[in-house]
This record gives structure tokens, sequence and C-alpha cells, in this order.
């Protein structure tokens, strides 16, 4: 593919339930996607095992803001480690019962990601995974 460019189509569908999420993967069923991209949200992440089933079914590989997707059931998870965010936050809380403002507190990014890969879902989807991602990934699914 040298010297030719990749066209890629994307289209935004929102879900707000799990009603709407059946919705979306028919939509891009229809549309004949050739994956889909699924963005950290409280709905999505109450819903994850269902996503990752629909996209089974529907044999899209979806990739997850959260590694807790692949966990259930999806491709790939790529994310912030929730736990670190948790830990963080705790010390903010510490620093404003203490007597911080929290204004006066920085803000700061994630500071570690996971990559985690479902080869039991790629297996399933007939997708081999390159075995530079597999050397990459923080934990791989068996």
């Amino acid at each position: 593919m040298h010297g030719q460019a990749a066209v890629i189509k994307v289209e935004l569908l929102e879900a707000r339930g799990l009603g709407e999420i059946d919705t979306a993967f028919a939509a891009m069923t229809k549309e004949r996607a050739g994956a889909v991209i699924v963005l950290a949200d409280p709905v999505f992440i109450a819903h994850r095992r269902q996503i990752a089933e629909l996209a089974s079914k529907t044999r899209l590989p979806a990739v997850y803001q959260l590694t807790d997707h692949a966990e259930a059931g999806g491709l790939i998870g790529y994310g912030p480690n929730i736990a670190d965010l948790y830990r963080r936050a705790a010390t903010y809380v510490d620093k404003i019962l203490k007597g911080a403002k929290p204004g006066d507190l920085p803000v700061k990014q994630p500071a570690r990601f996971e990559l985690v890969i479902n080869l039991k879902t790629a297996k399933a989807l007939g997708l081999t995974i390159p075995s530079s991602l597999l050397q990459r990934a923080d934990h791989v699914i068996e």
C-alpha cells in the first residue's frame, strides 16, 4: 500500500441504554462496518458483557477504551489503569480534607495505560493478533 492513502469512513453512533446499543450494532451491521471503537462511558461499562456479545455476534472487531471490556469478552482494551486513578483520587481527597483548596491542586493526566488482548475473542472472530502487539500487552487472555 506504499504511496496510497487508506480511506477510512468514521461514523459516530450514540447509545444511552441497552436498547440503543442493540440499535447501534444493527446499524453497523447494515452499513457493513469493519470495526468498532467503544469509548469509556458509564452505560457502556454497565453493559460491557452485552456489548462484547453483540460485537461477537455481528463479527465486528471491537477496541475498547477500558480494559474491563476485554476481560468481559471484548477483543482489545486500551486505557488508563483505573486502580491507579482511584489511588490518585484518594490522595486528592486526603489533601482536601487536610485543608488544601481544590483549585490549587494540579490536574494530572493518567500516568499508566494498559493494553489487554483477548485471544479467545480474536480466535472466535478468525483474527490473528501480530506477535509484536502481543509482546506489548500488559495482559493476554487465552
